[in-house]
């Protein structure tokens, strides 16, 4: 056989076109080729292939958008009385959920987060002025790294509300909110809170 008939070996798991090495969050899901949306919170959805930085960014204040997005999502899962410090419980969860919405969707599900937060992230919201003795309404643009904490608030509030004392798995609960969201399907909790504001600050303006 000639040699420019033989066929070129396979390139080794976790490896790009060239064999350079390509970590991989979870050692499963890429991370090169995530598409984004929404360019107001594309530079506050920092994805890395680490998960847990064991708070090496606590220390620098306001530099909470270099922390990966999903990081940011277990960290928030965390926020409840039952699950507070539980981060090795939590990123199973993570865990299972993306293998969920992958074999559900055929996706990647960091992709898959992306989206969901991009959708589940309000514009508007009201805040109150006072005049005189009352209080009064007023709608406001949301600014973008704040639509992304309340975006991972929403999702971690409709899980927690979905699996707590249900017989519905938490990783099930996490890839149904994420699917949902990334779908923009107005039944999903987030989804629905964030239509929620934005139509009570419609009303506002």
């Amino acid at each position: 056989m000639a040699a420019e008939d033989q066929p070129e070996p396979d390139k080794p798991a976790g490896t790009d076109e060239e064999g350079t090495a390509v970590a991989k969050l979870f050692g499963e899901w890429d991370i090169t080729n995530i598409e984004y949306d929404d360019p107001s919170t594309e530079r506050y959805l920092t994805i890395t292939p680490v998960a847990h930085t064991m708070g090496r960014h606590a220390s620098k204040q306001f530099q909470k958008s270099e922390v990966s997005i999903v990081e940011r999502l277990i960290n928030r899962l965390m926020q409840t009385e039952e699950n507070t410090g539980k981060k090795q419980k939590t990123m199973q969860i993570t865990r299972d959920a993306f293998e969920a919405i992958h074999d559900r969707t055929d996706e990647n599900p960091v992709q898959v987060l992306v989206t969901a937060v991009e959708n589940a992230a309000p514009r508007e919201e009201t805040v109150r002025l006072k005049y005189g003795g009352i209080s009064v309404p007023k709608a406001v643009d949301v600014a973008p790294q704040r639509r992304v904490d309340q975006a991972l608030k929403f999702i971690a509030e409709g899980v927690h509300s979905s699996a707590f004392k249900t017989t519905t798995d938490a990783a099930e609960a996490l890839a149904d909110q994420l699917i949902g969201a990334s779908n923009y399907d107005v039944q999903t909790y987030a989804i629905n809170q964030k239509e929620e504001k934005e139509r009570v600050a419609a009303a506002a303006r």
